[in-house]
């Protein structure tokens, strides 16, 4: 059962459902009890058909008119409740992508009874009149937001329940026992057990296990649905522009042979077989007395900090510079972190195969096992789709499965967390054989937190704090 305090608007709801702006067709949706015979008010059906008395999942072909001016001629599709994306009677007008004209239709529906939906509204009603769970819900949003395909794979097994399955079953397991705990409580003063410890502590482990690795795959998840952050670092000159600019297809960063030419951050987002990196070319570290360039130098440490990878540049004509103490250099900064590391000596087109192998044995002795070492010419390109193979790999998302369950949106990450701290504490009393109230208390815990992500429970601000941030038509 929802624990909801919105109210449920029986009101019909209108919107433009296609992105804003002059096209070919635009689609026009309307929700709720009256949709289908407001359109039928102002519909003219080319085949005389009467739209109330149409069945659903039917489309009609007629004319909009307003006071005997025809304003499109439109293809009205029909849906009725409860079988529809809202659950409500459902109509959707495929209309000519005029601005004036779809807003003109929209007057038209308003001036017959209809009002403007809210941002989310039509995902709204589908979640409170239960065809969508919350989980699901999201997932639309991040269907519509996602642009690359891992990011899409995640959206549509959301969409599909994955998340909701993983999390049900946990509930359903835990409610059985609880019921089991409560009962004993009823029957106290017998002194009788009901529920089975031995059964609950394969369970209660079993779930903290569950748990675990889905806020383990938020990392992953969060960063397929926002980005990859990928720190491109360095000594001065020693080509991570000419890098940047080389992924980017465009000149984008400034290129020069005078160091500290970069100052700040330069970031852009690219699509790596079909993954979203997040590029931060860095200001060069080096020693300076340049206050300008030191605030730089700091905002490069800040951006290593945050990367999930880490590409640094070495110059390997560089005679002068030590290339393994920049490397050991870096590797002190990001010591006790997952963050991946990808040495790149740059400018390998300038050197001979024995000097390659002489600077490949020198660099390897300061890599750890999951580091990487790449020759390569940010100026030619060459390696680049090496580049590109060893960034997949790191991310693993090339072996993201559909039916794959990660964990992408900070509140199921939030709620995740706080079961598996009250799991912990099933887990604690179990062992301490703490009395079957206090027992119960903790699983009850471990299912609040588990059902506000599917929506079972849930409150108004929440919803609205979700909702808000949908676009208008959906």
């Amino acid at each position: 059962m929802k624990q909801i305090n919105i109210m449920i608007d029986n009101s019909t709801i209108a919107a433009i459902s296609t992105p804003p702006g002059t096209g070919a067709i635009a689609v026009i949706r309307m929700s709720g009890i009256n949709a289908i015979s407001i359109c039928n008010n102002i519909f003219h059906s080319s085949s005389h058909k009467d739209l109330t008395k149409q069945s659903g999942y039917t489309m009609h072909h007629g004319s909009l008119i307003d006071n005997g001016k025809t304003i499109d001629d439109v293809i009205v599709g029909l849906f009725r409740a409860p079988n529809s994306y809202t659950g409500e009677d459902v109509v959707e007008i495929s209309c000519h992508g005029s601005v004036y004209v779809q807003q003109k239709i929209l007057e038209l529906l308003s001036g017959n009874g209809a009002r403007p939906a809210q941002p989310g509204e039509f995902t709204m009603r589908a979640f409170l009149n239960g065809k969508l769970d919350l989980s699901q819900a999201e997932g639309v949003a991040d269907l519509i937001a996602s642009s690359g395909s891992a990011a899409h794979r995640v959206a549509i097994n959301q969409i599909r329940g994955g998340i909701s399955n993983e999390i049900r079953g946990l509930r359903d397991q835990l409610l059985n026992f609880i019921s089991m705990i409560e009962l004993e409580l009823d029957f106290s003063e017998e002194d009788v057990e009901f529920a089975d410890r031995g059964e609950l502590k394969v369970l209660v482990s079993e779930i903290e296990q569950l748990l675990r690795k889905l806020i383990d795959s938020f990392s992953l998840g969060n960063a397929i649905k926002n980005g990859i952050p990928v720190a491109i670092a360095g000594k001065t000159n020693s080509g991570k522009s000419t890098l940047l600019n080389l992924l980017l297809k465009e000149d984008k960063a400034i290129v020069s042979d005078i160091g500290g030419t970069t100052r700040d951050f330069i970031e852009d987002i690219i699509s790596v077989n079909g993954i979203h990196f997040r590029f931060i070319d860095t200001a060069g570290i080096r020693h300076t007395s340049d206050e300008i360039e030191k605030l730089g130098i700091e905002r490069t440490y800040q951006k290593i900090n945050q990367a999930e990878v880490i590409l640094l540049l070495t110059d390997v004509t560089d005679t002068t510079g030590n290339i393994t103490g920049s490397i050991k250099g870096i590797k002190e900064k990001i010591s006790d972190t997952d963050k991946k590391l990808v040495v790149i000596a740059n400018k390998s087109d300038l050197i001979n195969n024995t000097q390659t192998r002489i600077i490949k044995d020198s660099i390897s002795r300061c890599l750890d096992e999951n580091d990487r070492l790449l020759f390569l010419s940010a100026k030619y390109g060459n390696n680049l789709d090496k580049l590109e193979n060893i960034l997949g790999e790191l991310i693993h998302a090339e072996k993201l499965e559909e039916n794959d369950v990660l964990i992408t949106n900070a509140r199921h990450y939030e709620a995740l967390s706080r079961a598996h701290e009250s799991i912990l504490r099933v887990t604690g009393g179990l062992e301490n054989q703490v009395p079957a109230d206090l027992l119960a208390m903790d699983i009850r815990e471990v299912l609040h937190y588990l059902g506000e992500i599917t929506g079972e429970i849930t409150t108004d601000e929440i919803l609205g704090n979700i909702f808000k941030n949908f676009c208008i038509g959906k």
